[in-house]
């Protein structure tokens, strides 16, 4: 109950939350424990939970028409899950599917309905969810810009030093950053073909600013990516 309750209290949507209020949530909590390539929930489904990454990551996919799978997002440890259908008035269906990245991810869901009856007993807190779904969507308008108006190697560097923050891990050697992202992957995320994705990243690697082992990059000199990512 302790880890669930630091977990819910580190996420966006709770992080205002304070603990005896989390406190009432957590009974209302199912977690579950997956391996690597299990789904959570499926494009199209009609639950109406919401879900919390306690350990692990999750990617976000969609199936276009004629099968063809695209990365939408990665979500780690501390972070929501899900939650569109449980606040769209509608209350579904999904838009796109949950797979499991890494074994030993712990994942705790929670119904719509608990989740509304707990924000009528305090809707303070409804305030802070509104300013955090906000300020999704203005990552998501600064995403669609970014396609239009930054070049491949800028959002390939914006990516990697996004992905460094979130799952890095710093080391002698650099801040190594396993992703555990196939090549198509990796260039759906950053909105690009795989060719030139690769292309990108050998010059990085070329400039001495990363090193590549397997699904993994070391990232020498921060600083040179974040600037590439602002030119």
């Amino acid at each position: 109950m302790e880890d669930q309750r630091n977990a819910l209290l580190h996420t966006a949507l709770f992080k205002q939350v304070r603990p005896e209020e989390a406190d009432q949530l957590l009974p209302h909590l199912q977690r579950r424990y997956y391996a690597k390539g299990d789904t959570i929930f499926r494009e199209g489904d009609t639950d109406h939970r919401i879900y919390l990454v306690e350990n692990g990551r999750v990617k976000l996919t969609r199936e276009s028409s004629d099968h063809r799978i695209h990365l939408l997002s990665i979500t780690g440890r501390g972070e929501l899950l899900g939650e569109i259908p449980v606040f769209d008035p509608t209350g579904g269906p999904r838009t796109a599917s949950a797979i499991v990245m890494t074994n030993g991810t712990t994942v705790s869901s929670m119904e719509r309905s608990a989740m509304f009856d707990w924000l009528d007993e305090h809707p303070r807190v409804a305030i802070d969810m509104l300013q955090v779904m906000a300020n999704r969507a203005r990552l998501n308008n600064e995403r669609i810009g970014d396609l239009v108006f930054m070049d491949v190697p800028g959002r390939l560097a914006k990516t990697l030093i996004d992905l460094a923050q979130r799952f890095g891990e710093p080391s002698e050697d650099g801040l190594v950053v396993p992703h555990d992202l196939t090549q198509e992957e990796m260039a759906q995320l950053v909105g690009a073909s795989r060719e030139t994705v690769n292309k990108a990243l050998m010059e990085f690697t070329q400039r001495g600013w990363i090193s590549r082992k397997g699904r993994t990059i070391i990232i020498y000199q921060p600083g040179k990516l974040i600037r590439r990512a602002h030119q």
